[in-house]
């Protein structure tokens, strides 16, 4: 009978600590997320840790960044906590990737760059070489190349390449089966896709294998169809608005000109514009070069773009003529109007991208789309996908 007392008195001790150490785990947990304006501080966190968690340390990293919410009416210190720190932006970012898994980090490299301006990130070469090459990196880069200098800047268009090629990987084996040409059904093809599978060849072919007891085809092969290329090449124009709001599109569009390029079913042209119209046609091979080119923000000025676009139109039967914009003129919009109308009136192929990226949130002006849209000419925000099987649809 005592040892059941003492056993129970022994459990009922553990049941005690662990409500304390969960109580613990939780207040600690939420000091983590108020941050220093908790009315509380960690309350011995490092006895209440599973897996040694280093609150302490993640306090710090996390107060590094996120106390620069407060000012001084809060009564914090400007830029910063409220206590005296020795971390610097190259030991925060070293403590980030010690303490956090990848997935978090890059959530802080993030927020670092754009909410909270640690250009350091992008200004110090061994800090920009050590940051995760992604799309986030790649559109903060293009915002602050203008601050690069030398070796920084040669450090920054090799993360460009990376982020490029990676993302031109991607697009360009759809954008090629898209574009590519018409099925033909008198040359086999190599692709083994059930897009382009042969059903009839197929069964005609494996006739002779019939299993008449089974009564079943036995298929030792299958035929598939081939494709052909047009021998008169469709153009491609596309004029992409620089302005800051459109940087996605910017990007997106660079690297399917590129493919574009590649392809010998079109013959492709790139030009971007503000204010003033820069031809990037003759860079088309290297997407970084063209990225590198882009000068974001500024004024637009989308009439001058499209009479630009308009002198590079050689056959109006076979050329797609794309802009890409957010439809924002600075200048009188009926003159945008009338250049659109002027394009269209030469039997070209008018499609006016809002947007041009995988996101699908786009600000733009809806009344200058709609009166596009009256006038005949195709306005959508889409997928680089979606425009390849687009371009794919009309010239086939």
């Amino acid at each position: 009978m005592e040892a059941d007392l003492n056993e129970l008195n022994t459990t009922k001790e553990i049941v005690k600590d662990n409500a304390e150490l969960n109580r613990a785990e939780t207040l600690n947990r939420w000091r983590l997320i108020l941050g220093e304006s908790a009315e509380e501080g960690l309350s011995n966190a490092e006895d209440y840790s599973p897996d040694d968690f280093k609150y302490t340390e993640v306090d710090e990293i996390l107060g590094y960044l996120y106390n620069r919410e407060y000012g001084e009416e809060q009564g914090y210190r400007k830029g910063g906590g409220r206590g005296p720190s020795d971390l610097t932006v190259p030991k925060w970012l070293h403590k980030v990737r010690e303490l956090f898994p990848k997935s978090t980090v890059e959530i802080l490299e993030k927020q670092a760059l754009d909410r909270y301006g640690l250009t350091e990130l992008l200004t110090d070469k061994k800090l920009l070489e050590s940051l995760e090459p992604n799309m986030n990196l790649l559109k903060n880069i293009m915002q602050f190349k203008g601050r690069m200098k030398g070796d920084v800047l040669k450090s920054a268009k090799e993360i460009v390449r990376v982020v490029v090629e990676e993302l031109r990987r991607k697009l360009e084996s759809q954008t090629k089966a898209s574009i590519i040409g018409k099925r033909s059904r008198y040359a086999s093809s190599s692709v083994r896709s059930l897009r382009n599978l042969n059903f009839k060849q197929t069964i005609t072919k494996n006739l002779k294998n019939y299993d008449k007891i089974n009564r079943r085809f036995v298929i030792d092969r299958l035929y598939f169809d081939g494709n052909i290329q047009s021998h008169n090449k469709w153009d491609i124009i596309i004029g992409v608005d620089e302005s800051g709001s459109m940087l996605d599109s910017v990007i997106y569009s660079s690297v399917m000109a590129s493919i574009f390029y590649r392809l010998n079913a079109l013959r492709t042209k790139l030009f971007i514009f503000d204010t003033q119209v820069v031809d990037l046609s003759d860079r088309l091979e290297d997407p970084v070069d063209v990225l590198m080119n882009v000068q974001l923000g500024g004024g637009t000025h989308i009439t001058k773009a499209l009479r630009y676009g308009e002198t590079l139109i050689e056959n109006p039967g076979k050329t797609i003529y794309i802009l890409v914009s957010d439809l924002e003129e600075g200048y009188p919009i009926q003159h945008m109007y009338k250049a659109c109308k002027d394009i269209l009136d030469t039997g070209c192929k008018l499609l006016v991208l809002t947007a041009l990226d995988f996101n699908g949130d786009t600000v733009y002006n809806k009344h200058a789309a709609q009166t596009l849209s009256n006038m005949g000419a195709h306005v959508a925000a889409i997928t680089p996908n979606e425009l390849a099987d687009w371009i794919g649809e009309i010239i086939t």
